[in-house]
């Protein structure tokens, strides 16, 4: 084998680890978002599952946790959605990375393209998964403050 052929295949494998590193931390997100999706959604099940109160200002507070709750699995929902299309994005990566070096370098910007539209869905992912952060700490606080109003009557 010609020596230089060999560092061309070295290369076009050195290539390949970005989206497969890429891979790794979509993966590792998508576990985390869809532990949090179940958690959320648990936790709304366990509202839903009490018994609704008489006392209008309880049913008030009730109705906004399960709004927020919903608002919340659906911005997880969106982040995994998101995830998944990143993902499939780095496979196309690396799979058109080979495509290219096996066609002689003749589909030179799809692999970028694909590479993109990967770390704008990841970058949107994100950007759900924080504002569903956020979210749930605003809801934990207004239902501490309501416990707090309720145990100093």
């Amino acid at each position: 084998m010609n020596p230089l052929e060999a560092l061309d295949h070295y290369r076009i494998l050195t290539s390949l680890l970005a989206p497969a590193l890429l891979m790794a931390a979509t993966g590792s997100l998508l576990v985390s978002a869809n532990a949090r999706l179940a958690r959320v959604v648990d936790r709304l099940r366990s509202i839903i599952a009490q018994p609704v109160p008489e006392n209008p200002q309880l049913r008030s507070e009730v109705e906004d946790q399960i709004r927020r709750h919903r608002r919340r699995a659906h911005l997880v929902l969106r982040a995994c959605l998101m995830l998944y299309l990143a993902l499939g994005a780095f496979v196309g990566t690396s799979l058109m990375l080979a495509i290219d070096a096996l066609t002689g370098f003749r589909v030179f910007y799809l692999p970028t393209g694909l590479a993109i539209v990967g770390v704008v869905c990841l970058l949107g992912a994100s950007l759900s998964l924080g504002a569903e952060v956020s979210l749930s700490v605003r809801s934990f606080d207004l239902e501490l403050d309501n416990e707090f109003k309720r145990r100093q009557r």
